[in-house]
């Protein structure tokens, strides 16, 4: 029964190894991506503070890694946190968001924030920065329904 657990173990130790040289895409853009969608949106330094370390990670195409993204298979987990994060709302892309889209985004923004759905708990495990205060995410709410004003078309109702 040893000899089998030897062999066995032997054989996950070469699969971890192998799976090592098989990374997914790095989401590696730029900063330079979000600066419309700062400037458009009027954040202030403490906003563009809070979006950078809590929420650009996983919704711009530039995120900062950590070290163990070069371990297989943790790699292909955050990975699939950035690409899901990116597919609901991607900060990067915000010129190409028409005016009702744009209003819609940060509609979601208040809404993930108001029910603590954001930032994920598993991502502020590892990134303690993103621990927001209280003061921090409402600082986010009330810079969005700001933000919404330009483009909410139907006035009356905000």
């Amino acid at each position: 029964m040893t000899r089998k657990k030897m062999i066995i173990g032997g054989l996950l130790v070469i699969v971890f190894v192998v799976a090592q040289f098989f990374q997914p895409h790095k989401n590696q853009g730029n900063l330079e991506s979000v600066e419309l969608f700062l400037v458009e949106t009027q954040a202030t330094q403490e906003v563009r503070k809070i979006l950078k370390y809590a929420c650009f990670d996983c919704h711009s195409t530039s995120t900062n890694y950590p070290w163990y993204n070069s371990i297989t298979p943790v790699n292909y987990w955050l990975n699939g946190h950035i690409n899901e994060g990116k597919k609901h709302f991607n900060v990067s892309d915000w010129a190409r968001y028409s005016i009702e889209k744009k209003d819609y985004k940060l509609e979601e923004l208040i809404e993930e924030i108001e029910e603590q759905d954001m930032p994920l708990a598993s991502y502020t495990w590892t990134h303690k920065e993103a621990q927001l205060t209280d003061v921090q995410l409402q600082s986010l709410v009330d810079w969005a329904r700001n933000a919404r004003s330009n483009y909410s078309l139907d006035t009356d109702n905000n």
